[in-house]
């Protein structure tokens, strides 16, 4: 944080002024990191790893940071904004508006990022529009903005759990023979949040989303 912010004891200003805006749902705190339902952090994280990107702000209850991320390909550079909210998971929405309004963006021009139960592990799935198929952070956003509309990057940590322990396996670290899966998927999280950035959510979805 800023002189001018200690002093004036606001958060500040964005370093650049992105174009895309990327949110990865989970609950903040140790006792919450590598567990299933913060599968959205880890893939901001990895992303935040491979741009060089700083998330120690915290602004718009959120931790975050601005990258320039460079030209390829056909592909124009593109600023970037990565975003965890420190809202925990059932207030997601409060971070994500206040963090639009940060950064002067539209929903088309966010996407959001978290776990899901429907997918195996390391499965993904980009979407433009859905429901919220339970998942209470998707399910306070679309209170929230009233719309179903807005990007979406849903990462598979699979079901294996008895009947009633859904709180209990989504708050649970991924098992070690799960791990080589779980890295790769974040990989391709990564690679698939990039593509949104720089070409849009249709090429993202024609370019990874799996069959």
């Amino acid at each position: 944080m800023s002189w001018l912010s200690r002093l004036f004891g606001g958060p500040p200003p964005p370093a650049l002024a992105p174009s895309r805006l990327i949110v990865g749902l989970g609950n903040p705190g140790p006792d919450y990191v590598g567990t299933r339902h913060n599968a959205g952090f880890m893939v901001v994280d990895r992303l935040a790893e491979r741009l060089g990107a700083d998330l120690s702000t915290e602004a718009a209850h959120a931790f975050v940071g601005e990258v320039a991320v460079p030209a390829e390909g056909d592909a124009e550079a593109v600023v970037l904004a990565l975003a965890k909210p420190l809202t925990f998971m059932n207030r997601s929405a409060r971070a994500v508006t206040a963090l639009l309004d940060r950064y002067g963006l539209d929903v088309d021009d966010l996407l959001i990022v978290y776990d899901d139960l429907a997918l195996p592990v390391g499965g993904l799935r980009l979407r433009g529009k859905g429901s919220h198929g339970g998942h209470n952070g998707i399910r306070d956003l679309i209170q929230t903005l009233g719309s179903t509309e807005f990007p979406r990057l849903r990462v598979g940590v699979g079901n294996s759990f008895p009947p009633g322990r859904q709180v209990d396996f989504v708050l649970s670290p991924f098992d070690d023979a799960e791990e080589e899966a779980v890295s790769a998927a974040l990989d391709d999280a990564a690679d698939a949040a990039l593509t949104f950035a720089r070409d849009g959510l249709t090429a993202a979805m024609n370019r990874h989303n799996r069959r």
